[in-house]
């Protein structure tokens, strides 16, 4: 049975682990125009679905790495006195730029007392070798985890909100972060355009068979913010946005699914409250909590 990522960190820490947003200043290639497609068009904007901050509307903006830190931790102390933390680097790609800048970076984030775990969000085509050579030396210090979006196995679906790379791609990047001892969690978007409950439902039977086995995997529906092409797509087309009922029946079937103990690290998305267009439920984070909990709770191995 899956187990959530607060159990998972209590039982193994002792304690509660507070994540810090942070940020690293990396930028993507999907914004640049330095991934190209077939036909030779280079990509800028990043994917449809990306607003102009990332993926991490919340991170921190841009400073000296102790003073996001602290801040961070200021934010999370006036509501608990936390003592242990996990050093996020969310927004956008955070192993593609300077080597030597991310290096010092990282290494001065993960040699702190306060931080447990490094874990950053990156691309599966930004891992080259002298990032897995740092990868390689975070990891003596203290547990790194590389979260990669993948958001859905089906080539048709990622072309269409401009991924960027195919599956072989992610598939050779997830195996070279197993092979040096890295965690590695895998993100799902449910209720992509064109996608049926079957595509999304294959997308996790697939994640399911990766040998050696997923460490950890973070499922949300898709978030329609204002000022994306995916918000100027939904006002053309008005494609189906997943209810909350089908999205957490979906959860649940893909909880049946996973592997024994796939540590759950998110269950649902928090879009920014001034950008979201669509689904207006998950506005109303209590109650999306409680129906996914009354629908997927029975599933997990530690209650």
């Amino acid at each position: 049975m899956a187990i959530r990522l607060s159990e998972y960190l209590k039982n193994k820490y002792g304690e509660k682990v507070y994540r810090l947003s942070l940020s690293s200043g990396c930028s993507c290639p999907n914004r640049d125009g330095s991934i190209k497609l077939s036909d030779g068009t280079a990509l800028y904007g990043g994917c449809t679905f990306c607003s102009e901050g990332g993926s991490g509307e919340f991170a921190a903006d841009v400073a000296p790495i102790d003073i996001q830190i602290e801040d961070a931790k200021e934010r999370i102390r006036k509501k608990t006195n936390a003592q242990k933390f996990i050093a996020y680097f969310q927004s956008f790609t955070n192993t593609y730029g300077d080597i030597d800048r991310l290096t010092k970076l990282y290494m001065e984030t993960i040699r702190r007392e306060d931080i447990e775990i490094l874990s950053l969000g990156t691309r599966p085509d930004c891992l080259g070798s002298d990032v897995m050579e740092m990868l390689c030396e975070l990891r003596k210090v203290k547990p790194v985890w590389i979260e990669l979006g993948l958001q859905t196995i089906h080539e048709a679906t990622a072309k269409s909100f401009h991924r960027g790379y195919e599956l072989s791609v992610f598939e050779d990047a997830y195996h070279r972060l197993k092979e040096i001892g890295v965690e590695v969690i895998v993100h799902v978007i449910f209720g992509l355009p064109g996608e049926s409950k079957e595509d999304m439902i294959s997308t996790i039977k697939y994640l399911s068979d990766l040998k050696p086995s997923i460490d950890g995997i973070k499922i949300q529906n898709l978030q329609i913010l204002k000022g994306t092409r995916m918000y100027e797509e939904y006002e053309k087309t008005h494609f189906h946005i997943l209810d909350l009922e089908e999205y957490s029946e979906l959860l649940r079937e893909s909880l049946i699914i996973l592997p024994e103990n796939t540590v759950v690290h998110r269950m649902t998305g928090d879009g920014p409250r001034r950008l979201l267009a669509k689904p207006l439920w998950s506005l109303d984070k209590k109650n999306v909590l409680n129906t996914i909990n009354r629908k997927t709770g029975d599933l997990f191995s530690v209650k």
